[in-house]
Protein backbone atom coordinates (compact mmCIF):
# COMPACT_ATOMS: atom_id res chain seq x y z
CA UNK A 1 0.00 0.00 0.00
CA UNK A 2 1.22 3.32 -0.46
CA UNK A 3 1.27 6.38 1.75
CA UNK A 4 2.12 9.71 0.05
CA UNK A 5 2.26 11.92 3.20
CA UNK A 6 2.17 12.13 7.07
CA UNK A 7 -1.13 12.63 6.39
CA UNK A 8 -2.20 9.84 4.66
CA UNK A 9 0.42 7.66 6.94
CA UNK A 10 -1.69 8.80 10.06
CA UNK A 11 -4.97 8.39 8.54
CA UNK A 12 -3.71 4.49 8.07
CA UNK A 13 -2.78 4.57 11.47
CA UNK A 14 -5.97 5.94 13.00
CA UNK A 15 -8.13 3.21 10.49
CA UNK A 16 -5.74 0.26 12.67
CA UNK A 17 -6.29 1.83 15.90
CA UNK A 18 -9.95 1.58 16.09
CA UNK A 19 -9.29 -2.61 15.23
CA UNK A 20 -8.99 -2.39 19.20
CA UNK A 21 -11.90 -0.08 19.91
CA UNK A 22 -13.41 -2.79 22.29
CA UNK A 23 -10.69 -4.94 23.46
CA UNK A 24 -7.27 -2.45 24.30
CA UNK A 25 -8.67 -0.15 27.10
CA UNK A 26 -7.28 0.04 29.76
CA UNK A 27 -4.56 0.73 27.38
CA UNK A 28 -5.37 3.27 24.68
CA UNK A 29 -6.43 2.13 21.25
CA UNK A 30 -3.41 2.89 19.00
CA UNK A 31 -2.10 2.26 15.72
CA UNK A 32 1.49 2.55 13.58
CA UNK A 33 2.43 2.37 10.48
CA UNK A 34 6.26 2.22 8.69
CA UNK A 35 6.63 3.50 5.25
CA UNK A 36 9.27 3.50 3.37
CA UNK A 37 10.14 5.12 -0.29
CA UNK A 38 6.56 6.29 0.05
CA UNK A 39 5.19 2.59 0.13
CA UNK A 40 3.70 0.80 3.81
CA UNK A 41 5.90 -1.71 4.91
CA UNK A 42 4.55 -3.11 8.24
CA UNK A 43 1.38 -2.16 10.26
CA UNK A 44 -0.07 -3.17 13.34
CA UNK A 45 -2.44 -2.29 16.71
CA UNK A 46 -2.50 -2.56 20.31
CA UNK A 47 -4.97 -5.23 20.53
CA UNK A 48 -5.49 -5.66 24.39
CA UNK A 49 -2.99 -5.18 27.36
CA UNK A 50 -0.60 -7.03 28.13
CA UNK A 51 0.36 -7.79 24.66
CA UNK A 52 2.85 -6.32 21.98
CA UNK A 53 2.02 -2.75 21.42
CA UNK A 54 1.41 -1.29 17.90
CA UNK A 55 4.66 -0.16 17.43
CA UNK A 56 5.96 -3.40 18.40
CA UNK A 57 3.42 -5.33 16.09
CA UNK A 58 4.27 -2.90 12.91
CA UNK A 59 8.35 -3.82 13.52
CA UNK A 60 7.43 -7.05 13.51
CA UNK A 61 4.99 -7.17 11.16
CA UNK A 62 7.52 -5.59 8.71
CA UNK A 63 10.20 -8.14 9.67
CA UNK A 64 7.54 -10.92 8.62
CA UNK A 65 7.33 -9.78 5.12
CA UNK A 66 11.06 -9.48 4.49
CA UNK A 67 11.34 -5.54 4.61
CA UNK A 68 14.17 -3.69 6.40
CA UNK A 69 12.94 -1.45 8.65
CA UNK A 70 16.39 0.44 8.56
CA UNK A 71 16.26 3.72 7.72
CA UNK A 72 12.49 3.88 7.35
CA UNK A 73 9.20 6.13 8.81
CA UNK A 74 6.92 5.45 11.49
CA UNK A 75 3.82 7.16 11.67
CA UNK A 76 2.03 6.68 15.13
CA UNK A 77 -1.33 7.83 16.25
CA UNK A 78 0.02 8.19 20.02
CA UNK A 79 3.64 9.22 21.20
CA UNK A 80 5.23 5.46 21.79
CA UNK A 81 6.34 4.43 25.53
CA UNK A 82 9.27 4.88 26.97
CA UNK A 83 9.31 3.17 30.24
CA UNK A 84 8.85 -0.01 31.11
CA UNK A 85 5.54 -1.34 31.88
CA UNK A 86 4.29 -5.02 30.88
CA UNK A 87 6.06 -4.23 28.18
CA UNK A 88 9.66 -2.78 27.26
CA UNK A 89 9.43 0.73 25.94
CA UNK A 90 8.26 1.10 22.49
CA UNK A 91 10.38 4.10 21.87
CA UNK A 92 13.86 2.36 22.66
CA UNK A 93 12.42 -0.44 20.04
CA UNK A 94 12.17 1.95 16.99
CA UNK A 95 15.16 3.73 18.14
CA UNK A 96 16.75 -0.16 18.16
CA UNK A 97 15.00 -0.98 14.47
CA UNK A 98 16.99 2.18 12.76
CA UNK A 99 13.98 3.89 12.50
CA UNK A 100 14.91 7.64 11.22
CA UNK A 101 11.71 9.23 11.42
CA UNK A 102 8.57 9.25 13.62
CA UNK A 103 5.41 10.79 12.81
CA UNK A 104 3.03 11.76 15.88
CA UNK A 105 -0.81 12.19 16.28
CA UNK A 106 -1.58 12.82 19.85
CA UNK A 107 0.82 13.30 22.70
CA UNK A 108 0.63 10.20 25.62
CA UNK A 109 -1.17 12.05 28.23
CA UNK A 110 -0.17 9.27 30.77
CA UNK A 111 2.01 11.36 33.47
CA UNK A 112 5.25 8.58 33.33
CA UNK A 113 5.16 9.58 29.44
CA UNK A 114 3.97 12.68 28.16
CA UNK A 115 6.63 14.12 26.63
CA UNK A 116 9.30 11.77 27.28
CA UNK A 117 8.97 9.31 24.65
CA UNK A 118 9.39 12.45 22.03
CA UNK A 119 12.72 13.58 23.88
CA UNK A 120 14.23 9.49 24.05
CA UNK A 121 13.18 9.85 20.32
CA UNK A 122 15.30 13.11 19.62
CA UNK A 123 17.99 12.34 21.85
CA UNK A 124 18.86 9.05 20.16
CA UNK A 125 19.30 11.20 16.82
CA UNK A 126 15.40 10.31 15.49
CA UNK A 127 13.65 12.94 13.80
CA UNK A 128 10.64 13.48 15.25
CA UNK A 129 7.03 14.88 13.55
CA UNK A 130 4.34 16.27 15.61
CA UNK A 131 0.93 17.56 15.49
CA UNK A 132 -0.37 15.15 12.72
CA UNK A 133 -4.38 14.93 12.98
CA UNK A 134 -4.01 15.33 17.04
CA UNK A 135 -7.45 15.72 17.43
CA UNK A 136 -8.49 12.57 15.27
CA UNK A 137 -5.80 10.74 17.21
CA UNK A 138 -7.03 11.98 20.58
CA UNK A 139 -10.80 11.21 19.93
CA UNK A 140 -9.34 7.52 19.65
CA UNK A 141 -9.00 7.69 23.65
CA UNK A 142 -11.34 9.87 25.41
CA UNK A 143 -11.99 8.06 28.20
CA UNK A 144 -8.00 7.06 28.46
CA UNK A 145 -7.38 10.61 28.40
CA UNK A 146 -9.81 12.26 30.78
CA UNK A 147 -8.53 9.14 33.10
CA UNK A 148 -4.78 10.24 32.56
CA UNK A 149 -5.30 14.19 32.59
CA UNK A 150 -8.27 14.05 35.51
CA UNK A 151 -7.64 11.03 37.92
CA UNK A 152 -11.69 9.90 36.71
CA UNK A 153 -12.90 8.14 33.94
CA UNK A 154 -14.93 9.36 31.29
CA UNK A 155 -19.17 9.18 32.11
CA UNK A 156 -21.46 9.18 29.43
CA UNK A 157 -25.36 8.72 30.66
CA UNK A 158 -27.48 6.66 28.23
CA UNK A 159 -31.60 7.05 28.77
CA UNK A 160 -34.36 6.43 26.95
CA UNK A 161 -37.68 8.83 26.24
CA UNK A 162 -40.02 9.58 24.54
CA UNK A 163 -40.84 12.57 22.49
CA UNK A 164 -42.24 14.35 25.37
CA UNK A 165 -39.27 13.64 27.64
CA UNK A 166 -40.53 10.20 29.89
CA UNK A 167 -38.82 7.20 30.73
CA UNK A 168 -41.75 5.32 31.73
CA UNK A 169 -45.27 5.09 31.58
CA UNK A 170 -47.29 6.91 34.90
CA UNK A 171 -47.77 3.26 35.89
CA UNK A 172 -44.05 2.41 35.92
CA UNK A 173 -43.79 0.73 32.55
CA UNK A 174 -40.61 0.94 30.26
CA UNK A 175 -40.16 -2.01 28.60
CA UNK A 176 -39.54 -1.49 25.76
CA UNK A 177 -40.23 2.39 24.72
CA UNK A 178 -37.55 2.32 22.07
CA UNK A 179 -36.66 -0.16 19.69
CA UNK A 180 -34.39 -3.04 18.68
CA UNK A 181 -32.20 -1.23 17.08
CA UNK A 182 -31.23 1.36 19.57
CA UNK A 183 -31.50 -1.59 22.18
CA UNK A 184 -28.36 -2.98 19.70
CA UNK A 185 -26.77 0.07 19.95
CA UNK A 186 -27.25 -0.06 23.79
CA UNK A 187 -25.27 -2.81 24.03
CA UNK A 188 -22.20 -1.75 21.70
CA UNK A 189 -21.63 0.86 24.39
CA UNK A 190 -21.65 -1.32 26.93
CA UNK A 191 -19.33 -3.47 24.89
CA UNK A 192 -17.20 -0.47 24.98
CA UNK A 193 -17.20 1.06 28.08
CA UNK A 194 -15.18 -0.81 31.67
CA UNK A 195 -18.21 -0.34 33.97
CA UNK A 196 -21.77 0.07 33.35
CA UNK A 197 -23.20 1.95 36.75
CA UNK A 198 -26.81 1.76 38.12
CA UNK A 199 -28.14 2.73 41.32
CA UNK A 200 -29.66 0.53 43.72
CA UNK A 201 -33.43 1.39 42.87
CA UNK A 202 -32.73 0.56 39.28
CA UNK A 203 -31.20 -2.59 40.49
CA UNK A 204 -34.04 -3.63 42.72
CA UNK A 205 -36.38 -2.51 40.94
CA UNK A 206 -35.27 -4.39 37.35
CA UNK A 207 -32.74 -6.77 38.13
CA UNK A 208 -30.57 -6.38 35.51
CA UNK A 209 -27.77 -8.03 33.76
CA UNK A 210 -25.81 -5.50 33.05
CA UNK A 211 -23.96 -7.53 30.37
CA UNK A 212 -23.24 -7.06 26.36
CA UNK A 213 -25.70 -9.12 24.54
CA UNK A 214 -24.50 -9.10 20.71
CA UNK A 215 -23.28 -11.91 18.69
CA UNK A 216 -20.29 -13.26 19.20
CA UNK A 217 -17.51 -13.12 22.03
CA UNK A 218 -17.60 -9.52 24.20
CA UNK A 219 -15.56 -8.62 27.09
CA UNK A 220 -18.08 -7.70 29.75
CA UNK A 221 -17.83 -4.71 31.63
CA UNK A 222 -17.47 -4.42 35.25
CA UNK A 223 -20.85 -4.07 36.47
CA UNK A 224 -21.11 -1.40 39.69
CA UNK A 225 -24.13 -0.63 42.23
CA UNK A 226 -24.14 2.50 44.18
CA UNK A 227 -26.32 0.85 46.88
CA UNK A 228 -25.92 3.08 50.20
CA UNK A 229 -28.08 1.05 52.38
CA UNK A 230 -26.93 -2.68 50.64
CA UNK A 231 -30.58 -3.73 49.55
CA UNK A 232 -29.75 -5.56 46.76
CA UNK A 233 -30.41 -9.42 46.70
CA UNK A 234 -27.81 -11.50 47.30
CA UNK A 235 -29.86 -13.47 44.96
CA UNK A 236 -29.89 -10.33 42.25
CA UNK A 237 -29.73 -11.93 38.39
CA UNK A 238 -26.25 -10.01 37.62
CA UNK A 239 -24.49 -11.99 40.85
CA UNK A 240 -24.74 -14.83 38.99
CA UNK A 241 -23.59 -14.36 36.32
CA UNK A 242 -19.51 -14.38 34.90
CA UNK A 243 -17.59 -11.45 35.76
CA UNK A 244 -17.71 -9.45 38.44
CA UNK A 245 -20.29 -7.15 40.48
CA UNK A 246 -19.01 -4.39 42.15
CA UNK A 247 -20.96 -2.63 45.27
CA UNK A 248 -20.23 0.77 46.84
CA UNK A 249 -21.88 1.60 50.06
CA UNK A 250 -21.53 3.58 53.08
CA UNK A 251 -22.33 0.84 55.44
CA UNK A 252 -19.77 -1.18 57.37
CA UNK A 253 -17.49 -4.02 56.42
CA UNK A 254 -18.69 -5.59 59.90
CA UNK A 255 -22.15 -5.32 59.02
CA UNK A 256 -24.74 -8.72 58.20
CA UNK A 257 -25.89 -7.43 54.93
CA UNK A 258 -21.59 -6.58 53.94
CA UNK A 259 -21.35 -10.26 54.83
CA UNK A 260 -24.16 -11.51 52.72
CA UNK A 261 -23.63 -9.85 49.36
CA UNK A 262 -19.87 -10.94 49.54
CA UNK A 263 -21.18 -14.58 50.33
CA UNK A 264 -22.89 -14.31 47.32
CA UNK A 265 -20.13 -13.28 44.93
CA UNK A 266 -20.45 -9.13 45.01
CA UNK A 267 -17.31 -7.37 45.03
CA UNK A 268 -17.81 -4.54 48.03
CA UNK A 269 -16.20 -1.18 48.67
CA UNK A 270 -16.82 1.23 51.34
CA UNK A 271 -16.42 5.20 50.42
CA UNK A 272 -17.86 8.36 52.07
CA UNK A 273 -21.02 9.73 51.54
CA UNK A 274 -22.76 12.92 49.81
CA UNK A 275 -25.89 13.48 50.57
CA UNK A 276 -26.60 9.92 51.69
CA UNK A 277 -25.83 7.98 48.87
CA UNK A 278 -22.31 6.49 48.05
CA UNK A 279 -20.40 9.95 46.98
CA UNK A 280 -20.02 9.64 43.31
CA UNK A 281 -17.05 11.43 42.36
CA UNK A 282 -14.84 9.01 44.91
CA UNK A 283 -16.55 6.09 43.50
CA UNK A 284 -15.61 7.29 40.17
CA UNK A 285 -11.88 7.84 41.26
CA UNK A 286 -11.58 4.54 42.69
CA UNK A 287 -13.04 3.34 39.09
CA UNK A 288 -10.16 4.90 37.69
CA UNK A 289 -7.90 3.38 39.64
CA UNK A 290 -9.05 0.05 39.02
CA UNK A 291 -8.15 0.91 35.08
CA UNK A 292 -11.69 1.97 34.31
CA UNK A 293 -11.74 4.56 31.30
CA UNK A 294 -15.26 4.45 30.63
CA UNK A 295 -18.20 4.12 32.59
CA UNK A 296 -22.09 3.97 31.08
CA UNK A 297 -24.73 4.92 33.59
CA UNK A 298 -27.71 3.12 33.07
CA UNK A 299 -29.61 5.03 36.31
CA UNK A 300 -32.59 6.04 36.86
CA UNK A 301 -33.41 9.85 37.38
CA UNK A 302 -32.53 10.17 40.82
CA UNK A 303 -28.43 8.91 39.79
CA UNK A 304 -28.21 10.59 36.60
CA UNK A 305 -29.52 13.89 37.62
CA UNK A 306 -27.06 13.73 40.63
CA UNK A 307 -23.99 13.19 38.36
CA UNK A 308 -25.70 16.03 36.33
CA UNK A 309 -25.65 18.59 38.90
CA UNK A 310 -22.53 17.87 40.52
CA UNK A 311 -20.92 18.00 36.68
CA UNK A 312 -19.51 14.97 36.52
CA UNK A 313 -21.57 13.52 33.26
CA UNK A 314 -19.44 14.23 29.83
CA UNK A 315 -21.91 13.18 27.58
CA UNK A 316 -25.67 12.33 27.23
CA UNK A 317 -26.61 9.50 24.96
CA UNK A 318 -30.50 9.67 24.06
CA UNK A 319 -32.57 7.40 22.67
CA UNK A 320 -35.87 9.30 21.41
CA UNK A 321 -39.11 7.38 20.74
CA UNK A 322 -41.69 8.76 18.71
CA UNK A 323 -44.02 8.52 21.43
CA UNK A 324 -46.07 10.32 23.69
CA UNK A 325 -46.49 9.22 27.60
CA UNK A 326 -47.93 12.53 28.73
CA UNK A 327 -47.38 14.49 31.78
CA UNK A 328 -48.06 11.35 34.43
CA UNK A 329 -45.11 9.56 32.75
CA UNK A 330 -41.53 9.30 34.60
CA UNK A 331 -39.24 12.24 33.85
CA UNK A 332 -35.56 11.97 32.46
CA UNK A 333 -34.10 13.29 35.03
CA UNK A 334 -34.23 14.85 38.49
CA UNK A 335 -32.40 18.25 39.20
CA UNK A 336 -33.80 19.78 41.95
CA UNK A 337 -31.40 22.38 41.78
CA UNK A 338 -32.94 23.76 38.26
CA UNK A 339 -35.56 26.13 39.51
CA UNK A 340 -35.29 28.93 36.72
CA UNK A 341 -34.10 29.55 33.34
CA UNK A 342 -30.90 30.87 34.83
CA UNK A 343 -30.06 27.65 36.42
CA UNK A 344 -30.70 25.84 33.67
CA UNK A 345 -28.01 23.06 32.46
CA UNK A 346 -27.04 23.65 28.79
CA UNK A 347 -25.93 21.23 26.42
CA UNK A 348 -24.25 20.92 23.06
CA UNK A 349 -25.45 18.55 20.69
CA UNK A 350 -22.29 16.64 19.17
CA UNK A 351 -25.10 14.69 16.68
CA UNK A 352 -28.60 13.76 15.70
CA UNK A 353 -29.30 10.42 13.45
CA UNK A 354 -32.09 8.15 13.06
CA UNK A 355 -31.68 4.41 14.86
CA UNK A 356 -34.26 2.29 13.42
CA UNK A 357 -37.78 3.72 14.35
CA UNK A 358 -35.89 6.34 16.67
CA UNK A 359 -33.52 8.92 16.85
CA UNK A 360 -30.24 8.88 19.01
CA UNK A 361 -28.81 11.76 19.99
CA UNK A 362 -25.61 12.95 21.70
CA UNK A 363 -25.08 16.09 23.86
CA UNK A 364 -22.18 17.23 26.29
CA UNK A 365 -22.93 19.52 29.05
CA UNK A 366 -21.37 23.15 28.71
CA UNK A 367 -20.04 25.67 31.14
CA UNK A 368 -19.99 23.32 33.69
Amino acid sequence: MTATSDADCMARAIELARNGWYTSPPNPRVGCVLVRDGRIIGAGWHVRAGEAHAEIRALADARQRGQSVQGACACVTLEPCNHHGRTPPCADALIEAGVHRVVLGARDPNPKIDGRGIDRLRAAGVEVITGVAVEACAALNPGFNLRMQRGRPRVRVKLAMTLDGRTAAANGESQWITGDAARSDGHRLRAESGAVLVGSATALDDDPSLTVRLPGNWRQPLRVVLDSKLRLSPQARMLGLPGTTRIYTVQDPESPAWRTLEAGGAELRRVGQAQGRPDPLQVLEDLAGSGINDVLVEAGPTLAGALTEQGLVDEFILYMAPQLLGDAGHGLLTLPGVQSLDSRIRLEVDTIEPLGGDWRIVARPVGM
